[in-house]
């Protein structure tokens, strides 16, 4: 028997779940579709089943407000305050009816009311403080808080909920000011406050945060959020010579082993503040010395942020070079030359090859480590790409095509595999070899590297252009003879080359490129104001021509990093991604342009 009840009461107990949750479901159809009348009987229903459900109610009297029927949603409230005076948002929704009929005061009665009335209770407090929120009443929210803050006798339990009605409000010194201050009683919030500030700060706004940080920081030594998010406003500023100090404050402060400083090195480093990141790696060495576990890596990123400083800018005297070479010797004296110090070696032959012009140096570098035992694969690899382009330079072109092919081989399906076949195919094409290059160009036209892929796409239609117009091959050949020779930083030799060329085809269709081969070795020469006059003759004078998009971005990229003439930069960098808008440079020349904009740039 007992079994058989409990049954039938199971029973009875889902087909009521089953009701109510079609009654439910039917209810909210109606109000979507503004069909109040039905929605409310349905949600009286669902009201007095559930009296403690505030959704149910709450439906029930938007039904009773949009049919206007004032008198008997006023009963209901009363009823319900009768029931549970407790509920103090329920002077909310009284408040709002009266606001219905246009009895304002009757309604700031009522909003007051609840507020005097609100109990000690932090769930009371949040609850009534979103009735005012739903209404958007955001003042009487912020009272709300704050009077529970008094209650609760504590006055940064509601500073993350203040935050946020701040910042609605549009209030950005305030939001900030309780934000910080949630903050402080919750540092795990750290990483939400960050994204906060991202999404709603403007730049000016980014100075009151750093304005109250600085406040904050000076008045309490424990928060140890304050200094991070100040840190963090350095980093999004960019100033990263100030996020050094407060970091290394906060290294000393936490005896940290410079892990902390370490990391902002390397954010620094990838946005080109190699001066900062210097800074920051040198400090590691200097003062945690090798008891840190960064030692090295800091020493190691240290040299490589000094080679970067100077060559990218390409701001540097014969001295700064000699300077960098005797560090990268100090470098591998005291941490030998194996294969934990590869990279520093293979850096170290670059710097001999490309800017020291002593390629036997850098061959012995490269062949040297080559030979070290358990040498990674990658970077085996990238050492022999190099000592390949070392030998070209030297001449030496048996050598260099066997190391190109060597990595082709092993790295078959690999960019380094597609890289390797690239600087081959290009030997060939310097070897004018032309056929044999164009078409490996027009197989890796499909690599997976778009630059290798763009590359070997300008060079096929370079290739095909100039080789199918001619009844003999010698301009090219004259031509590509003239680009090894700017490989192998014999400019003096090229400019004889393109010269003759010139002069025994004068008008030819290889014009274009010979001024833009010149405009690239005055580049390397430093000498800007003769590189922009023959980019400027292939824009003048050839704008049709294949090599005018290049000339419009090479010149533009020069007027932005090296000449530092950043309205002209923008300029033409809008050019492009007007004028040749299916150049393989239009992606890259708007992301530029809206950069020196201002906009921001994923």
């Amino acid at each position: 028997m007992r079994i058989l009840y409990t049954f039938i009461l199971t029973f009875f107990i889902s087909f009521c779940v089953v009701a109510q949750g079609n009654d439910s479901k039917l209810a909210q159809q109606y109000y979507a579709d503004g069909e109040f009348e039905k929605a409310g009987v349905l949600y009286e229903k669902l009201y007095q089943a559930n009296n403690k459900n505030d959704y149910y109610f709450t439906r029930y009297m938007d039904c009773l407000l949009a049919l206007e029927e004032f008198g008997e949603a006023e009963k209901v409230i009363k009823k319900q305050l009768k029931k549970n005076p407790k509920l103090v948002q329920l002077y909310v929704t009284y408040g709002n009816l009266y606001e219905r009929q246009y009895k304002t005061a009757e309604a700031e009665e009522q909003y007051e009311k609840a507020i005097k009335k609100l109990p000690a209770d932090r769930f009371h407090i949040t609850r009534l403080a979103n009735a005012f929120v739903n209404l958007t009443k955001y003042e009487l929210a912020i009272q709300t808080y704050e009077k529970g803050s008094k209650l609760l006798k504590d006055d940064k339990v509601f500073a993350y909920n203040l935050g946020d009605l701040y910042r609605r409000k549009g209030d950005t010194e305030k939001m900030i000011g309780s934000y910080l201050n949630s903050l402080e009683n919750n540092p795990s919030r750290l990483n939400s406050m960050k994204t906060l500030f991202q999404r709603y700060l403007s730049d000016d706004d980014f100075i009151e945060l750093q304005t109250q940080l600085y406040s904050r920081i000076q008045d309490d030594d424990k928060t140890v959020a304050y200094p991070e998010l100040l840190i963090w406003v350095f980093i999004q500023k960019k100033d990263y010579k100030n996020a050094f100090r407060q970091v290394k404050a906060l290294d000393r402060r936490l005896k940290e082993n410079g892990g902390r400083i370490y990391r902002l090195a390397e954010i620094a480093a990838n946005d080109k503040d190699y001066e900062s990141a210097i800074e920051a790696y040198d400090y590691i060495v200097a003062e945690k010395g090798h008891m840190s576990s960064f030692y090295i890596e800091a020493k190691r990123e240290s040299l490589t942020c000094k080679r970067r400083k100077l060559v990218e800018g390409f701001d540097y005297t014969q001295e700064d070079l000699k300077i960098l070479e005797t560090e990268y010797e100090s470098f591998l004296e005291e941490f030998g030359r194996r294969k934990s110090t590869a990279t520093i070696v293979a850096e170290l032959a670059d710097l001999e090859a490309f800017y020291l012009n002593d390629l036997d140096k850098a061959v012995s570098l490269l062949n040297e480590m080559i030979e070290y035992r358990g040498l990674n694969r990658y970077i085996l690899a990238k050492g022999k790409l190099s000592l390949a382009d070392f030998y070209l330079m030297k001449g030496e072109i048996w050598e260099s095509t066997l190391l190109y092919s060597q990595v082709d081989k092993e790295f078959k399906d690999d960019i380094l595999g597609h890289e390797a076949r690239f600087r081959n195919a290009k030997l060939s094409y310097y070897a004018a070899d032309f056929q044999w290059a164009q078409a490996q160009f027009d197989i890796l036209k499909a690599s997976t590297s778009k630059l290798i892929a763009n590359d070997a796409l300008d060079l096929s239609i370079f290739i095909m252009d100039n080789l199918g117009l001619d009844t003999t091959a010698v301009p090219i050949t004259m031509y590509s003879e003239a680009d090894l020779l700017v490989f192998q930083n014999r400019f003096e030799d090229a400019f004889t080359k393109l010269d003759s060329l010139d002069t025994m085809f004068p008008g030819h269709t290889l014009k274009d490129d010979m001024y833009y081969l010149k405009a690239q070795i005055f580049v390397k020469k430093r000498d800007y104001d003769n590189a922009i006059v023959m980019y400027q003759k292939v824009i003048d004078d050839h704008i049709e021509e294949i090599r005018a998009d290049n000339s419009l971005f090479e010149l533009a990229n020069l007027y932005e990093n090296q000449l530092q003439e950043l309205d002209k930069a923008k300029e033409i960098y809008e050019r492009i991604f007007i004028d040749f808008s299916g150049s393989t440079f239009a992606v890259e020349a708007r992301k530029r342009f809206r950069k020196l904009r201002g906009d921001t740039v994923q």
